[in-house]
């Protein structure tokens, strides 16, 4: 009786080739020739990948945006670049995985803490300065021309 692995590329010696081999064999309804714990595994991380993503463009959006709000003298296009790159990153991973979206509210006050140290070391506000808790509502993050002051 032969395991799912004979002939089989090696998950952690070579996983491209153990996804082609894979996708091959689940085309083909090999399904006995497949490790499917692995795959398992591999597609629960592709969710986790995508929330990742989006949380790191929320904290890099929620840092330039406290910038923007709380260094009015230093706007300058950076931050507004930066700031328009998150939301667009943003929308195309919720319009990928629209499944992510009620977890924004979530997702945003995680991440916001290291958004606000990251803006206090940048920009040696005191940390009085600076609210604990986000002032950015969900839709504030997330409107497209909107810079909130």
């Amino acid at each position: 009786m032969t395991s799912p692995t004979d002939g089989y590329a090696e998950y952690d010696g070579d996983f491209y080739a153990w996804t082609l081999q894979t996708a091959q064999r689940l085309r083909s309804g090999c399904i006995d020739q497949v490790d499917l714990a692995q795959v398992a595994e591999e597609i629960e991380d592709m969710g986790k990948s995508d929330r990742r993503a989006l949380e790191s463009h929320l904290k890099i959006l929620m840092l330039h945006l406290l910038k923007w709000r709380y260094q009015p003298s230093h706007r300058g296009i950076s931050w507004r670049l930066s700031i328009a790159n998150a939301r667009d990153e943003i929308s195309a991973i919720l319009r990928d995985s629209p499944s992510l979206r009620p977890r924004l509210p979530e997702l945003a006050a995680s991440r916001y803490e290291g958004a606000r140290k990251q803006a206090m070391l940048e920009t040696g506000l005191a940390p009085s300065i600076l609210p604990e808790t986000c002032p950015f509502s969900v839709e504030q993050l997330l409107q497209e021309d909107d810079l909130p002051v």
